[in-house]
């Protein structure tokens, strides 16, 4: 049996037919009929009688609560038979329709649940998009036809009908001063504004327009746009401006602060906030005119491409018809500085220096290109490249040295520091030195005579001084800007032949300096760097003179007066046939004062053996002989050294003993003498204490009593000694013997008894 109680239901498959009293009808054999594929949805009786299941019928659902539906929740019901409802109308099969709570929802065999629907949540600044899914009636009672959507903002619960589909939330956009809504128009519409919107339209939606804003169906978000804002030294120029809703193709405008503004849609920045030149006294900016426009403050027509320049102090907020090529500042100049500056429409190059200097609109900075070496001389000391060629010429022995020397100054080069190619270029001239400097333009030279600061025109250039170096000499090893002008030393080794075929090499030093009378003497400065390397023209001259003097001098001759006959061949003689003590080079005034021989070494190594033979021999014989004379002159010293010696020291020792007894004598007698002095004084000083103490003892005692003593018998002497505290006494003369041990007992027993007396 099957119970139903209240508010449930069950499912019977295949249940038996019943008349209209609501029997149930059997066939011809007794059995009930069925309808079979069909379904019955019981309820629960008034009567609530339990009720069985006849053959062939199948609970095709057990008992189970009626469906309650809550509020703001729905069924979503689908027909499958035609029928009419309770509320008398009428359904058709595969109609859907919503069952809305709150209500207790009884099923019935037509009609399917399809799901529950609850309803969504509008909250303020929301709204919930629909969509239609076949033509309906909504619920405002707008006809929508199929795929149409529109939005519901109402706030609140919705519950979507049943051809109504839900397809997303929609939060509002806040809009602030900050905060705008870039929205173009998906087709033609009028929006919330009450305007129409052309297909394709774009536009913003400010804080003016609205605080808050949904996105309608036909709008489409294309940015959220911020806000530009200027302070009052700022300024920006917007290309393609809109003006009254329609856009300026090609055109531009400027906006300057204070002020905060929202690009419209096709506008853009041309070249984003820029800040208002706030020129100084000493600055400036160079403009340049792009089209065609009047200029108030020069009160002319500037046509494009004209530049000009504008000069502080100012403050300049540039026109949209003009660009701002550069901006310039006074280059400020010592009266030792300069700069190079190029006309860029003459090609003009000059140099300015010594004055505070702003460059126009048709001048630029130059670059003044040097080469590579002298780029490296010029941050070099020269007296420092003097002091390394001495060196260099002290220390080298062969021209591997001189070429390692010069790989090292090369290598240094590296090291320069970079400079400014548009500042003039100085050099310091050294005191005693000169530099030449030649102009291309004007095609002279000019010698500067140091100490003095050269500063370079554009068109002038430093004679570059190329020296040999090294020993031997080799060329182009020391480069230098300026012509140091001595005294100074140079070395060179160089290989002479005798007339006698023997070949020496000789090592010398010059001392030189150049010798110029007036430095206003522009032809006698001029032949200063006539001679491109004086050092290697002056040590080939020397040189070949020196080797044409030894070629008819024997090796003898030539090694005993070597010094002479160097110093006659270069220096040559006077009218008095005497060597001179200089020699001029009159092509570059160069002076030759002295020559130092430092070393001569023969080249055969034979003629080398045979000279060192000789000299070790020469020097064996005057050793041997100075070695004889010196010992014969010590032997006499040593005689004479000896006798006299020997007197001195006997005169010595009788002065010294005679002393020593001397001495002895005199220490005796003062011994002696201090020692009776002091046995006197012991003796006094003894006599006196014992006068002392006899004295102090009768004080003491008193006369009286010394009287008594003296006056009083045995009686007073025995109880002179009790009072002594002696109870007994022994007098012996020491010579015959005592019983001390009977003695003794005797005194201990009269002790005994006196003390039990007592």
């Amino acid at each position: 049996m099957i119970i139903i109680p209240p508010l449930h239901y069950c499912i019977v498959e295949s249940p038996v037919i019943r008349n209209e009293e609501g029997e149930v009808e059997f066939d011809q054999n007794g059995q009930a009929k069925l309808a079979h594929a069909d379904i019955d949805i019981r309820l629960t009786r008034p009567d609530q009688i339990p009720f069985p299941l006849y053959p062939g019928e199948i609970l095709r659902q057990p008992v189970t609560a009626l469906t309650v539906v809550p509020a703001n929740s729905a069924l979503r019901l689908k027909a499958v038979l035609d029928f009419e409802d309770s509320h008398k109308e009428q359904r058709r099969a595969v109609d859907e329709w919503m069952f809305e709570g709150p209500a207790t929802y009884i099923p019935r065999k037509e009609v399917n649940v399809e799901q529950q629907i609850k309803a969504t949540i509008i909250g303020p600044n929301q709204a919930i998009r629909l969509c239609a899914e076949k033509e309906l009636i909504d619920r405002s009672g707008q006809h929508r036809v199929t795929g149409e959507e529109w939005l519901v903002k109402k706030t609140g619960a919705y519950l979507p009908l049943a051809y109504e589909t839900i397809v997303l939330v929609q939060d509002a956009y806040a809009l602030t001063e900050k905060k705008a809504l870039h929205l173009r128009a998906l087709k033609t519409f009028i929006d919330d504004f009450g305007k129409k919107r052309l297909s394709g339209e774009e536009w913003l939606v400010t804080h003016i327009d609205t605080e808050t804003h949904i996105l309608s169906i036909y709008e489409e978000l294309v940015a959220v746009v911020d806000a530009i804002t200027l302070n009052s030294r700022q300024y920006c120029v917007i290309l393609d401006p809109v003006i009254d809703s329609k856009p300026q193709l090609g055109r531009k405008k400027m906006i300057f602060g204070e002020i905060s503004f929202f690009l419209q849609p096709g506008e853009k920045l041309l070249t984003g906030i820029q800040n208002i030149f706030i020129l100084d006294e000493d600055e400036g900016v160079i403009v340049k005119c792009n089209e065609t426009f009047e200029d108030e403050q020069a009160k002319k027509i500037r046509t494009p491409g004209d530049l000009w320049m504008i000069r502080g102090p100012t403050e300049y907020i540039p026109p949209t018809q003009v660009e701002v090529v550069t901006r310039r500042k006074a280059i400020p100049l010592d009266e030792n500085e300069g700069i190079y500056i190029r006309n860029i429409k003459s090609g003009r190059v000059r140099a300015v220096i010594g004055e505070t200097y702003m460059l126009t609109q048709d001048e630029e900075l130059w670059n003044k290109e040097l080469s590579e070496q002298i780029e490296y001389l010029l941050t070099r000391d020269p007296l420092t490249e003097r002091y390394s060629l001495m060196r260099e010429s002290a220390s080298a022995k062969n021209a591997s040295t001189a070429t390692a020397f010069n790989s090292q100054s090369n290598s240094s080069k590296s090291i320069t520091t970079k400079r400014d190619k548009w500042k003039l270029i100085t050099y310091r001239v050294p005191h005693n030195a000169a530099v030449q400097i030649y102009d291309y333009k004007l095609k002279k030279a000019r010698i500067v005579f140091g100490p003095e600061l050269v500063m370079l025109e554009p068109d002038e250039h430093f004679t570059l001084i190329s020296l040999s170096g090294g020993i031997p000499k080799c060329p182009n090893q020391v480069n230098s800007l300026c012509l140091l002008l001595g005294p100074n030393f140079f070395t060179d080794i160089i290989v002479i032949e005798t007339a006698d075929h023997a070949r020496l090499s000789l090592q010398l030093a010059y001392n030189w300096h150049f010798e110029v009378k007036d430095i206003n003497d522009k032809i006698e400065a001029a032949k200063l760097f006539s001679v491109p390397d004086f050092v290697g023209d002056t040590c080939k001259a020397i040189a070949s003179r020196i080797r044409g003097a030894v070629a008819g001098t024997q090796f003898d001759d030539f090694h005993r007066n070597s010094a002479h006959i160097i110093r006659e061949s270069v220096f040559g003689l006077d009218a008095n046939q005497c060597v001179r003590d200089q020699i001029v080079f009159p092509q570059n005034n160069l002076v030759i004062t002295s020559i130092d021989i430092q070393s001569v070494e023969p080249v055969d190594q034979r003629t080398r053996d045979a000279l060192h033979k000789s000299v070790q021999l020469a020097i064996e014989i005057t050793t041997n002989s100075q070695e004889a004379a010196a010992k014969h002159e010590a032997s006499r010293r040593e005689q004479e050294a000896r006798a006299r010696r020997k007197a001195e020291a006997t005169k010595i020792e009788a002065e010294a003993e005679l002393a020593r007894l001397k001495l002895v004598r005199e220490a005796e007698i003062k011994f002696l003498r201090e020692q009776n002095e002091l046995e006197i004084k012991k003796k006094a000083e003894l006599s006196r204490i014992e006068t002392e103490k006899f004295k102090l003892q009768v004080e003491s005692i008193g006369t009286s009593t010394i009287q008594s003593i003296a006056t009083s018998g045995p009686e007073t002497q025995v109880k002179l000694l009790q009072a002594l505290g002696i109870q007994s006494m022994l007098v012996t003369d020491g010579k015959n013997p005592i019983n001390l041990m009977d003695f003794g007992q005797g005194l201990l027993g009269s002790l005994t008894a006196r003390h039990v007396i007592n």
